[in-house]
């Protein structure tokens, strides 16, 4: 790439100024959070939402804790004027959320937006103007005092007909494309706005600081924010707002230095949808804080619906990888990853603990709506024991012997790679069932009964089928199952040594089943996994000898 040589930075830093926020380490409260997905995220769509979609939308943002909602730029179109008409006519528009609505810096526009406002209790009017050396330049061709003029003249113009209406509606000003503005004369516009307002304690105005370009790394803009923070008038009654884009893939970033750099406020979409490369993502940045112990003040603890929701009615798409929201942001397909998770999580309850410090999670899957089973514990052909037997015990209540979820892990790595896909959880369960549990081929357990001998033994007889054929085999043991073991080897070619056991109940109550695993050790050293499931455990125990003895005889 040889045309880097015609790019410059279109960014100016700001004079020297107080840089002790640069210690902080993040925003100890939440700020005020602006939804702006019904008209910036709107108007960046390719189908923009139906009125019936946006009224939904609305609806979920006052669902999630959005005290602030801009819902349009009503002069724009009928439909935008419409949809506002309905928020008001319905009764759509709680006491505690203030609607918002966008306008230029131009008198007709102003007064459309001031009808499409009649009868809303609170609002916000938002009016802006570009302000960058190019917007100067190129578009306008006009001189900075100019510019700053349609500044003033339009917070005149919102004063006046605010006046007018008998409101009370709260002002923001924005320095459209801020970030290629000489911070110097950003302050000075936005000052001028200020003095036409005269904001107090009661009706404070708001100042937003757009990143209408991503022109610099977040820590430039931050730097320029904090010089607006120190030198606005009436700072005490204004309350600083960010508004970010992504061009550069660093909105959150962006929000959240701004946040430490002085902001209060921060005005973004729903998953980062929005011109070019989007909006800061006010799902993650909120999601940062709660990961960090800060309450967001925004509930998100229903993810998947949220991100149903979105995807229907604006058409877009949450990525896979999107932090906290996607699909797969929590899962593990890694088998060291889904050991340790497993681990993790054994020691939470071990412990239990209070505190969220799984390895490799770093927040609570179920905050967000989410389980372990189905959404962080993925299995493929890269998984290994740990994930698969984490599944069969937390679903399925499957506690393999510890040597027997590395076969299993193993059988389970096999026939992913082989059938190229991820294995749900009923389809290791069934693999399971299929490939240890009562295996009955050749050799099928028909029944036994042995009695207890007076120095303790037990002897009796065995009624088994071979390849389909009835054979009875007298028996003799310490117990049941050494006694069935014996009866086996004596009778036939099958030869075993260390036989290891162990047994749970996989349920409670009279009508209990009980599972039982049984490791052989063959010829060739290679321990043979079978595992049996009956109401009666001695019954299990056989049946997962038999099944061990089966599957011993199909792998020569």
């Amino acid at each position: 790439m040889q045309n880097y040589t015609k790019y410059r930075k279109g960014y100016f830093l700001p004079p020297a100024i107080d840089m002790s926020w640069t210690r902080k380490e993040y925003p100890d409260k939440a700020p005020v959070w602006c939804s702006v997905d019904l008209r910036d995220g709107n108007q960046a769509l390719i189908i923009p939402m139906s009125l019936d979609e946006k009224i939904e939308f609305y609806k979920t943002l006052v669902r999630v804790g959005f005290k602030e909602i801009e819902v349009g730029f009503p002069a724009a179109s009928d439909t935008e004027y419409a949809f506002l008409r309905k928020l008001v006519e319905d009764d759509l528009i709680p006491e505690d959320v203030t609607v918002q609505v966008l306008t230029q810096a131009r008198e007709h526009i102003i007064k459309k937006t001031f009808a499409a406002l009649k009868g809303v209790r609170n609002a916000i009017v938002h009016v802006y103007n570009s302000t960058s050396v190019a917007q100067r330049e190129q578009v306008f061709r006009k001189s900075r005092e100019e510019i700053k003029q349609i500044a003033v003249d339009g917070a005149k113009m919102l004063k006046k007909l605010t006046e007018e209406a008998g409101a009370d509606y709260r002002f923001e000003y924005s320095p459209e494309s801020f970030t290629g503005t000489e911070p110097e004369y950003a302050l000075e516009v936005c000052n001028a706005v200020l003095d036409v307002w005269q904001p107090t304690a009661d009706k404070k105005a708001i100042i937003n600081i757009p990143v209408t370009v991503e022109m610099s790394m977040p820590h430039v803009y931050a730097t320029q924010v904090a010089y607006i923070s120190q030198n606005l008038k009436y700072r005490d009654n204004v309350v600083l707002s960010l508004h970010p884009h992504n061009d550069r893939g660093c909105g959150v970033a962006d929000s959240e230095m701004g946040l430490l750099a002085g902001a209060d406020r921060v005005e973004g979409t729903l998953f980062g949808n929005g011109e070019r490369t989007g909006n800061a993502d006010i799902v993650t940045i909120a999601m940062n804080m709660f990961a960090l112990g800060v309450d967001p003040g925004l509930d998100f603890s229903h993810m998947p619906e949220l991100v149903e929701m979105y995807e229907r009615v604006t058409r877009m798409q949450v990525y896979a990888r999107q932090p906290y929201a996607g699909e797969l942001v929590f899962a593990a397909f890694s088998g060291s990853h889904q050991d340790a998770i497993a681990k993790g999580m054994r020691w939470r309850e071990e412990q239990k603990a209070n505190r969220w410090a799984v390895p490799y999670l770093a927040i609570d899957p179920k905050d967000v709506g989410r389980e372990y089973d189905g959404d962080v514990i993925r299995i493929n052909s890269q998984s290994g024991k740990g994930g698969v037997g984490y599944i069969m015990e937390e679903k399925y209540g499957i506690v393999m012997p510890k040597k027997m979820r590395e076969d299993f892990g193993y059988c389970i790595k096999g026939i992913s790679d082989h059938k190229h896909k991820e294995l749900m959880a009923d389809e290791l369960y069934q693999i399971f069932q299929d490939a240890y549990v009562n295996v009955e081929i050749p050799f099928k357990l028909v029944d036994f009964l042995l009695k207890k001998q007076p120095d303790g033994t037990r002897v009796g007889e065995v009624n088994m089928e071979i390849d389909g054929k009835p054979i009875t085999y007298t028996a003799r043991g310490n117990g049941r199952l050494d006694a069935v073991s014996n009866a086996i080897q004596e009778n036939t070619d099958v030869r075993y040594t260390d036989l290891t056991y162990s047994e749970h109940a996989l349920e409670i109550g009279s009508t209990s089943r009980a599972m039982a695993y049984i490791g052989i050790t063959g010829k060739n050293g290679k321990i043979i996994w079978g595992a049996g499931m009956d109401t009666d455990i001695i019954t299990a125990s056989i049946m997962a000898l038999v099944s061990a003895i089966n599957r011993m005889k199909t792998e020569k």
